[in-house]
C-alpha cells in the first residue's frame, strides 16, 4: 500500500509507536466500556495495522490491563519532578500533581479504578493491588519516610488508606460534582499532614515507648534540600 493511499501511517520510533497505541486504547477504554472496544478500533484510532497491537501488547486483554497499569500507577517520574522543600510544599506538590493528572484524564481514569466492565476479574484486581503498593512506596519516598524501618507494614497501611481517600474524594468531585477541586485538595492535603505530623509518630512511639518524642516529630521533615 503506498503512502498516498494510508496518509495515517507513519514511520516511527518502536517506543513512540507502541505509546501512540496505548494512548489511543487509554482514550477509547474511557470512553466506552471493555465489552464495546476491539483491538480493531484501537488499531484504527492509531492509524497502525491490528498486528501491530498484539506485537506490542498482545490480546485485547493484555492491552486493557496496561491501560488500567498505566491509569493508576504513580510513575517515577512524579518523584522526580517533586520540588525540594519542606514537607508542607511537597505534599501540596503532590496532591497538585494527582489532580492534575486525574482530571485531564477523566474519562479513563475513572474507568480504570471502577474496572468498567470488568468488575471482579482476578486479573484487574492483580494490576490494581500492585499500583497500591507502589503508590505506598513512592508516597513514603515522598514525605521523607522511605527509610523508616519502625512500624514499617503499619506506616504502609497507613499510606495505602490514604490513597482510597485519594480515590474516592477525587470520583466525588469528577464523578458526582459533590467537591469542588479546591476542597478536594485542601481534604488531601491536610489529611496528609496530619497523618504524617501527627498521626504516624504516634504510632511510632507506642510500638517504641523508649524512642525519644523529638525523633518522632522530625518525621517527614527531611524531604528537602
Amino acid at each position: 500500500m503506498s503512502v498516498e493511499t494510508a496518509p495515517r501511517r507513519r514511520r516511527l520510533e518502536p517506543d513512540a509507536r507502541r505509546g501512540q497505541i496505548l494512548a489511543c486504547a487509554v482514550r477509547l477504554f474511557g470512553e466506552r466500556p471493555y465489552a464495546e472496544v476491539s483491538t480493531t478500533d484501537v488499531a484504527r484510532a492509531a492509524g497502525v495495522a491490528r498486528g501491530l497491537v498484539n506485537h506490542y501488547f498482545g490480546a485485547k486483554k493484555d492491552l486493557y490491563l496496561e491501560v488500567v497499569r498505566v491509569m493508576v500507577t504513580i510513575p517515577e517520574v512524579a518523584l522526580e519532578r517533586l520540588p525540594k522543600g519542606d514537607l508542607r510544599t511537597r505534599v501540596d506538590a503532590s496532591v497538585t500533581w494527582f489532580l492534575d493528572v486525574v482530571s485531564r484524564h477523566s474519562t479513563s481514569w475513572l474507568a480504570a479504578v471502577t474496572a468498567r466492565g470488568m468488575g471482579g476479574d482476578a486479573d484487574v484486581e492483580r494490576v490494581l493491588a500492585e499500583a497500591e503498593e507502589v503508590a505506598a512506596d513512592r508516597m513514603l519516598v515522598a514525605v521523607g519516610l522511605a527509610d523508616e524501618a519502625e512500624g514499617r507494614e503499619e506506616l504502609r497501611g497507613m499510606v495505602r488508606a490514604y490513597g482510597g481517600l485519594a480515590t474516592s474524594t477525587a470520583r466525588e468531585w469528577l464523578q458526582r460534582g459533590a467537591l469542588t477541586r479546591a476542597q478536594v485538595h485542601l481534604l488531601l492535603t491536610t489529611t496528609l499532614l496530619t497523618i504524617v505530623e501527627q498521626v504516624i509518630p504516634q504510632v511510632i512511639a507506642a510500638d517504641d515507648p523508649a524512642r525519644p518524642p523529638g525523633r518522632a516529630c522530625r518525621l517527614g521533615r527531611g524531604t528537602g534540600g
